[in-house]
């Protein structure tokens, strides 16, 4: 307890200090609210450590909330769509509502704007503990040089994102502590190669052992595994892997208590609350943390944004009656009756692709334990018993019978209300609240299982495709699945592993992206597309949504999208949208105001939004060693 209150207090001591030093409205020297100063707060490890939980509070928000900012990396992809169709503005006809000037960073539209401020908060934060860190004293060199490789972690985090969902940006590696009005953007490339000899140092002074929520050793070795990768260099990816993988393998056995609880297996221990809580779980590499003890406001929200919108008034009886209800019959004793607290209350804001609901579940996945055909792990609406109370009072006698689609639901309503879900990923108990959307909980960022996903593609990139199957099946075999052989892979096999195994952990566009621009960098022809070749130099393609410009064939994103999603120019629209999207937005627009106030340097806007024709040549970051001062572009 006394370790809780200390780490807290420092906690808000050091978001007094970076509230101060980050404010916007005026850069005078401030007034002392206390005698807390950097000064005296940045003296020791603990300190730094603090400082350092800011970056990691930042990183939870990203997986926590009601339209939680990680939705967008899968609605702008191939596993989901924007389902909330009673309105205008969400993110459905892309070329409308991903503009520079649109709402970019709303619950109601996308969070691609959350994505570029909080990105910069979190690399604001990691540029102060980097900058401060001869100041303090430390117990030997070994400490110094945790904290120093946790900030350059949390510093590679948000350039590892920016690069892949906005591409050249500006880069800083230097506390601010003034306006600055003259950004200029910088080649992503060199920006990788400037943050990968961090994530080594990292990897090597980062500790194996370290509090839920912190960043770990292992933590480190899969940020560098993803940068190596984007860079072209698989060998070392595998390297680094395979020792993670070796202290830190798969949970292959039940090992929490919902071992004896009815209709659940391994799946359903590994993503619990429980299991992200146990200490005894060896696959679990890097979490986000909401407890509710220590911070009651952060709830996860799973189930409000990833289950359907099962009590929508359109979800009938044949008979036309009311058919769901969050109450229940006070005399009702069948607890799956209670839809609220078995499923979660849903408004379907994620709505799955039939890539994700059907595709990639094939004959080969038939006893998979992640996918559909297994239905304890994954429901549907046809799962769930009409449960209104009316219904029983009136003795109706659909009640407590399993729901049958209505023939004549809206596209609307098909759309939002009446989808498959993985039920054993999105289900958190919310036992405070009435309505059930998702509690505090622990949340995966790394586990063990994606790091053999990145071995395999490793594997591939390098013409090796046993290679590749052999990683791929230690966790489709764990799965239940069956092998894979060499003959098997190819980057559509890695993807849809990716797909079964790491719904709602990954940023799903930003991973697309990656295979996307190693295609176009190293040549490989892509065998799914008939040995299609992508290149670097019209990798956004012309610019401009003319229906009649040639899109397929520019990026590799583009045309995996249009393969697999179901919804995007398909056709599927509603009373206010379309589904659409372009081959430019393999790359988010920049936000117009981080554009418009820099009025003394030049942020570049993508290919295909308005404003690239101000662009002018990136800049390019110096070589390991070098660091850019505040008087530097």
């Amino acid at each position: 307890m006394r370790k809780i209150f200390k780490n807290t207090l420092y906690i808000i001591i050091v978001g007094i200090i970076l509230m101060i030093s980050g404010c916007n409205e005026s850069w005078l020297e401030p007034k002392p609210l206390s005698f807390y100063t950097p000064e005296n707060t940045y003296v020791d490890a603990d300190g730094f450590y603090a400082a350092i939980t800011t970056c990691e509070r930042n990183m939870r928000h990203e997986y926590f909330g009601d339209g939680a900012p990680i939705l967008t990396e899968f609605i702008l992809s191939d596993m989901a769509v924007e389902g909330t169709t009673d309105k205008a503005g969400p993110q459905m006809d892309l070329d409308v509502s991903l503009l520079p000037d649109a709402k970019l960073n709303d619950i109601n539209t996308t969070r691609i704007g959350w994505y570029w401020y909080e990105g910069y908060k979190g690399i604001k934060y990691a540029n102060v503990v980097i900058s401060k860190i001869d100041q303090a004293k430390y117990k030997d060199e070994a400490e110094k040089n945790a904290v120093l490789g946790s900030a350059y972690f949390h510093r590679a985090y948000r350039y590892y994102k920016l690069t892949h969902q906005f591409g050249n940006v500006p880069y800083l590696d230097w506390e601010i502590t003034e306006p600055k009005y003259d950004f200029f953007s910088y080649d992503r490339w060199s920006i990788l190669e400037k943050i990968l000899p961090d994530l080594e140092f990292a990897y090597k002074w980062v500790p194996e052992k370290v509090d839920r929520g912190r960043t770990s050793k292992a933590a480190c070795g899969v940020l560098l595994m993803k940068v190596c990768m984007a860079l072209g260099q698989f060998d070392r990816a595998i390297e680094v892997g395979n020792e993670i993988v070796v202290i830190h393998p798969l949970m292959t056995q039940r090992f929490t208590a919902n071992r004896t609880k009815p209709r659940t297996n391994l799946m359903h221990d590994l993503h619990s609350v429980e299991a992200k809580l146990d200490r005894s779980n060896t696959e679990g590499l890097m979490y986000v943390v909401a407890y509710p003890e220590i911070d009651g406001s952060d709830k996860i929200q799973t189930m409000r944004n990833g289950v359907p919108f099962w009590n929508s008034g359109n979800v009938k009886t044949p008979d036309g009656k009311a058919g769901t209800s969050v109450s229940i019959d006070a005399a009702e004793t069948n607890p799956w009756m209670d839809l609220n607290k078995s499923y979660g209350r849903g408004i379907g804001r994620l709505r799955p692709t039939g890539y994700y609901t059907n595709k990639i579940w094939t004959s080969k996945e038939k006893n998979d334990l992640r996918g559909i055909y297994n239905r304890d792990s994954w429901r549907s609406p046809e799962d769930l018993q009409y449960n209104h109370p009316d219904l029983k009072k009136n003795n109706n006698p659909w009640y407590g019978r399993n729901l049958v689609k209505p023939a004549a639901m809206s596209v609307e309503d098909t759309i939002r209300c009446w989808f498959s879900w993985p039920h054993y990923k999105l289900f958190v108990p919310d036992p405070l609240q009435t309505q059930w959307a998702g509690g505090e909980t622990p949340w995966y960022i790394y586990r063990s299982a994606e790091v053999y996903l990145m071995i395999a593609e490793c594997h591939y990139w390098k013409g090796q495709p046993a290679q590749a199957a052999d990683a791929l099946n230690v966790v489709r075999v764990r799965a239940g699945a069956d092998p894979l052989t060499a003959a098997d892979i190819n980057i559509g096999a890695i993807l849809d592993e990716r797909a079964r195994e790491l719904y709602y952990e990954e940023n799903r566009k930003s991973e697309l992206t990656r295979v996307a621009y190693t295609y176009a960098k190293t040549g490989k022809p892509c065998e799914i597309f008939g040995g299609r070749v992508y290149k670097l130099d019209n990798f956004s393609g012309p610019g401009g949504t003319n229906s009649n410009i040639k899109q397929e064939g520019i990026n590799f994103y583009y045309d995996w999208v249009m393969k697999q999603s179901n919804f995007y120019n398909k056709g599927v629209k509603h009373k206010w949208a379309e589904y659409k999207m372009s081959v430019h937005h393999v790359l988010w627009p920049v936000p117009a105001n981080a554009i418009n106030t820099n009025i003394k340097g030049i942020i570049n806007q993508n290919i295909g939004y308005p404003g690239a024709e101000n662009n002018v040549e990136p800049l390019i970051v110096p070589k390991e060693g070098t660091v850019l001062g505040p008087d530097a572009k």
